[in-house]
């Protein structure tokens, strides 16, 4: 179980979180949405101690995140596994070498130094690439793999952690829909096969509810909606993302289905949100 206890981070004048209250069960999978400097990832940092909170508490069963230091807070790092939007590896080690490197937190420091790994380790690696459908790739470089693929590697290191939580912080935001698809489904394949609570932040709507079980809307650092895919009503939506005056929010704008017809991606009605408002940081 997460507790977040009036988790408030601000930079100077400008408060990014703001108040911020909840609790997640162990095991959900978490979609957050909202505008561009709405809090999201911010919030993500704050839980993986990227960024430490002003005020407030992040408790995750016994353990109090937001003050955890030394040895407990690597452990941490360890079992709060965070997934990127620019993937995060290291262009010219091969790709089970930036898999493996999801291990570091389990070993030594003089073994980490000497790349050290076990036999076991590299099994478990490539047992890793083969459930996302890219163990072909072990041995090339991770820089020349497609966007896609890198972040499936991404998510390849991230379970070599054997994390107890998985933070994905717009983890499709650069890719096409396809691709999109794919790493959406392996995420979710995480939260269900293993039990691992995913917390994602996401720019699109119809992936949040494709793939959620519970959604957060968050605006200018507050949580402004919390419930399930189908009380993301359209006046939830306006709340989330703040369309003036009642305008039309033209979904498909942020689809990423492969599915969404040209016209409809190219066809923006008078009066909707535009695209780049949609688009989450």
């Amino acid at each position: 179980m997460f507790e977040f206890r009036n988790v408030t981070r601000q930079f100077g004048s400008k408060t990014a979180v703001d108040s911020v209250t909840l609790d997640i069960p162990a095991g959900q999978m978490v979609g957050i949405i909202g505008r561009s400097g709405a809090g999201k990832s911010t919030l993500l940092r704050m839980i993986n101690r990227l960024a430490d909170p002003t005020s407030g508490s992040i408790r995750f069963g016994d353990r109090n995140v937001s003050q955890l230091k030394g040895a407990d807070l690597r452990r941490w790092h360890r079992d709060c596994a965070m997934i990127f939007q620019q993937f995060n590896l290291v262009p010219r080690l091969d790709v089970l070498t930036n898999v493996l490197l999801g291990r570091l937190n389990h070993r030594s420091t003089v073994s980490s130094i000497l790349s050290m790994f076990t036999r076991e380790e590299r099994i478990m690696a490539i047992a890793a690439l083969e459930r996302l459908g890219i163990e072909q790739t072990a041995l090339q470089p991770a820089g020349t793999l497609s966007g896609g693929q890198q972040q499936r590697v991404a998510i390849a290191r991230a379970l070599m952690q054997e994390p107890k939580v998985v933070l994905a912080d717009e983890p499709i935001a650069s890719l096409d829909p396809l691709n999109a698809k794919i790493v959406m489904d392996a995420l979710k394949s995480i939260n269900e096969r293993d039990g691992i609570t995913v917390i994602t932040n996401l720019h699109t709507l119809d992936t949040a509810r494709a793939y959620c079980q519970r959604i957060i809307g968050m605006a200018a650092g507050r949580v402004v909606f919390d419930g399930s895919a189908d009380e993301l009503t359209s006046e939830a939506v306006h709340r989330i993302y703040g369309a003036a005056g009642g305008a039309e929010l033209d979904e498909t704008i942020t689809s990423t289905s492969i599915n969404v017809p040209v016209a409809a991606m190219k066809m923006q009605p008078a009066g909707s949100i535009s695209p780049l408002a949609l688009h989450g940081a």
